[in-house]
């Protein structure tokens, strides 16, 4: 069965974040064989355009009121500077009802943020750019003994990322999705990590 895989849009979004994911999972060209490219609808508060902050419009499939979202898909959050607005709050109403379900959300910069103050945060192992700065932005927030000093964390169907670590928030994501076999998936990240063609070559051969 295909995944839905929902990206959540909006206007100012940081679209590098999500960058190396998205391409991933819509081309599936490092999938394992069989398993057919996953679906990505875009998510908007409303159906109006947005502008990236790299200044791409997207229009987006589907409003957060349409959004229906089964135990084989998965949820994914951008960065962006706008994540302490009350305007993300219908987005992160469906993420926890997700996380309760059990159903995969990635979040990545400014989007752990706005779970922080949702309080998603306070009982689940997580990263974000800054402890200290979660903090002062989130005064709500309660989960500094699960805060983890890594570029990206998994915890269940949970994974949080640093705005620097996009590379490390789609390892996590692929590898939770299992769409990549795991030689494919490490010779893919230290590709693209360390830019050595030894890594190009591993790859290839992981996906004949």
């Amino acid at each position: 069965m295909k995944n839905k895989v929902y990206l959540y849009v909006f206007d100012s979004m940081s679209d590098w974040e999500i960058g190396y994911l998205t391409a991933e999972l819509n081309s599936g060209r490092y999938f394992r064989k069989g398993l057919a490219p996953a679906q990505i609808v875009t998510v908007g508060i409303e159906k109006s355009p947005v502008t990236t902050m790299g200044g791409l419009k997207i229009t987006p499939d589907i409003k957060v009121d349409e959004c229906n979202i089964k135990s084989i898909d998965a949820l994914i959050l951008p960065g962006g500077n706008t994540w302490t607005e009350a305007i993300h709050k219908p987005i992160l109403k469906i993420a926890e009802m997700c996380l309760r379900e059990r159903i995969m959300v990635g979040a990545i910069c400014g989007a752990s943020i706005g779970l922080a103050q949702a309080g998603l945060l306070d009982s689940r192992f997580h990263t974000s750019n800054d402890l200290a700065y979660l903090k002062m932005i989130c005064p709500s927030y309660t989960g500094e003994e699960y805060y983890k000093l890594d570029a990206a964390v998994t915890d269940g169907k949970l994974i949080t990322a640093s705005g620097v670590a996009p590379l490390e928030f789609s390892v996590h994501f692929l590898r939770e999705l299992d769409v990549f076999s795991p030689e494919t998936l490490d010779a893919w990240y230290h590709l693209n990590k360390t830019h050595e063609p030894q890594y190009f070559y591993e790859l290839m051969s992981s996906i004949q």
